[in-house]
């Protein structure tokens, strides 16, 4: 049960009945009961007294009366200044708990009938992964646990950009400097060689430019007249035709970044359902232009161009065929839309891709629309804000970006350091002590790069990440560890903790006790909001919260120090709803949780 809907409920009964005040109940308000208070959920009746025509503390007496008469779960009320706080009755807290114990993330989920697409990661070839793509897979994946939680059928994409200029430069500079390098041979990853090369590249073409430059040629012309660059374009000429040579060699190198990428992607533990290739893509699209041209949708201008005019929508005129014919960005992401909701039918799609292209999917959606694409009214821009490392911003082509590999290592190494420091890793064999490196690295990573809103910027700090203490995956997971500490020895001391003995009992509740099953109550509104929203930082900070509540009450009571049998059941069964919640909320996230530490 939810007791907070069925609160609100219960006081939008009241308000209409004793004042004909007609109020949705999901809009009426409550908040949590200051600790100086008793009660667990508290209503301001400041809102209403213009329309009641009372003063705050008779209008929270009367709905505090009203709800004692018709709430049979209301154990008493108190109205402090106009707030009503509302005291529940412990039986329907160990019915909360109870169920928090029986449902679990498929239990909850209602199934729907609306396939989601989640698109995600959508890497360049001629580089490896860096920490952009750890926010991007990260949140990716996240979203679609998260939509999959509320019933949704989901369908993972991954869109590779395999082709283009920038491939192209990564090959020349192979040509140009490889000697038959291979990944064996330079003992690299197959992405790793791909970006070396890229950064070769680079740096060979500066120096043209310079010498060009001494030679008379303005930095534009140089720029544009260096031979590795002229190359470079000659080679997607020769890819777009279909050259043997040129082909095979973009094989090969894509085959070696594919292989390394396998590798990035298991490590940070996401995957795919469903793969795209841009060149596979690239040239969809022009069927879709004669169809908006027909439609009135898009005009062609006398050079031959086709364009779409959506000044009317704040926009401006957007290019979709060039005079030449041939297409750009936008006319095949239209085919690439196309040809997805074909091979999926799914009905809402989610793209997953930094903020930089907000305007480009703003005019994307808006083209399907008009072109009444059945579709395009599901269709949503996951837009996130870049990630920022201490040291500064980071240059791909200078060699300068933090990898993705690099940083996961680096993660593992900086949790191993802190866990040997604070002595939690006493008793575990060093296959156990890796284990947990393993979980408590990638999750401190994971966590603090979804632990904020998607749009907002994020300055990384690794050494913070994996602090026990804070707003950090450790804290959470050593809650959890903990907790699993808790539930062996109830198990080892055979606690009926699973039984309803604690059900009966006369115990009566904490109010940390019933704070903690009040957080547990919540985890499916949370969720539910996370996929609304899409959202992720929704639940880090409700399994932030939920640890936090858990550890106000080991902190204030004894576990196994209680008069009864019953009441140490009662705090086991607690801790263990904890631990299971903490789990399913921290899966959403990609993240697992100790069992030991």
């Amino acid at each position: 049960m939810n007791v907070e809907q069925h609160l609100q409920h219960h006081l939008a009964e009241a308000l209409r009945s004793l004042y004909q005040i007609d109020q949705a109940a999901d809009t009426l308000s409550l908040q949590a009961t200051r600790k100086e208070f008793k009660g667990s959920h508290t209503f301001v009746t400041f809102p209403y007294l213009k329309e009641s025509k009372k003063s705050p503390e008779s209008l929270g007496n009367a709905l505090g009366d009203y709800l004692l008469t018709h709430c049979s779960y209301l154990a008493d009320y108190n109205v402090v200044k106009g707030f009503l706080n509302l005291e529940l009755k412990d039986e329907l807290w160990k019915e909360v708990l109870k169920d928090s114990l029986q449902q679990d993330l498929a239990t909850m989920a209602t199934p729907r009938n609306q396939k989601v697409m989640v698109e995600y990661s959508s890497p360049n070839t001629n580089k490896p992964l860096h920490l952009g793509h750890l926010r991007n897979n990260f949140l990716g994946y996240s979203i679609a646990q998260i939509l999959k939680a509320n019933g949704y059928p989901v369908v993972m994409a991954n869109l590779v950009n395999d082709r283009g200029i920038h491939i192209c430069k990564s090959m020349v500079a192979y040509r140009h400097f490889g000697n038959g390098e291979t990944p064996e041979s330079a003992g690299l990853k197959g992405d790793h060689l791909a970006g070396k090369y890229y950064v070769l590249f680079d740096k060979a073409y500066k120096e043209q430019i310079e010498k060009l430059k001494a030679e008379g040629k303005t930095e534009e012309e140089a720029k544009k007249q260096a031979p590795l660059l002229l190359e470079a374009q000659e080679m997607l000429l020769k890819w777009e035709a279909g050259d043997a040579e040129v082909t095979a060699l973009w094989k090969q190198m894509n085959d070696w970044v594919y292989a390394g990428f396998e590798a990035t992607y298991r490590q940070m533990g996401v995957y795919f359902d469903a793969m795209y290739y841009e060149s596979d893509t690239y040239l969809l699209g022009k069927d879709i232009v004669e169809d908006g041209l027909d439609k009135g949708v898009f005009y062609r201008k006398s050079d031959g161009s086709v364009w779409v005019d959506l000044t009317d929508e704040g926009m401006d005129e957007k290019l979709i065929l060039r005079s030449d014919g041939t297409s750009v960005y936008m006319t095949q992401d239209m085919g690439t839309a196309d040809l997805k909701f074909k091979d999926h039918s799914c009905e809402r799609s989610v793209y997953v891709v930094g903020n930089e292209q907000d305007y480009h999917f703003k005019v994307l959606f808006s083209i399907l629309r008009r072109l009444g694409r059945s579709y395009a009214e599901g269709l949503y821009h996951l837009s996130y804000g870049m990630v920022d490392l201490p040291s500064g911003k980071m240059k791909s082509r200078e060699g300068t970006v933090v990898d993705a590999d690099d940083l996961m290592q680096e993660m593992l190494e900086t949790a191993a350091r802190h866990t040997e420091e604070l002595g939690k890793v006493e008793g575990l064999s060093e296959e156990e002590a890796n284990e947990l490196y393993r979980i408590l690295g990638l999750g401190a990573l994971k966590f603090y790069l979804l632990r904020v809103d998607p749009k907002k910027r994020i300055l990384f700090n690794p050494e913070e990440s994996v602090e026990f203490q804070g707003f950090t995956a450790p804290f959470i997971q050593y809650t959890h560890a903990r907790i699993a500490s808790i539930r062996r020895r109830a198990e080892q001391l055979g606690i009926a903790y699973q039984s309803d003995l604690w059900q009966t009992a006369e115990d009566k509740l904490a109010a940390e006790e019933v704070m903690v099953i009040r957080t547990l109550n919540e985890f499916p509104h949370k969720l539910a909001a996370a996929a609304a929203h899409y959202d992720p930082s929704l639940i880090a900070q409700y399994a932030y919260e939920l640890a936090k509540e858990y550890n106000s009450f080991y902190a204030a009571h004894s576990i196994f120090n209680q008069e009864s049998e019953a009441g140490i059941a009662f705090r086991v069964a607690l801790s263990v709803a904890v631990a299971k919640t903490i789990k399913e909320a921290m899966a959403l996230l990609g993240i697992d949780v100790p069992e030991r530490m």
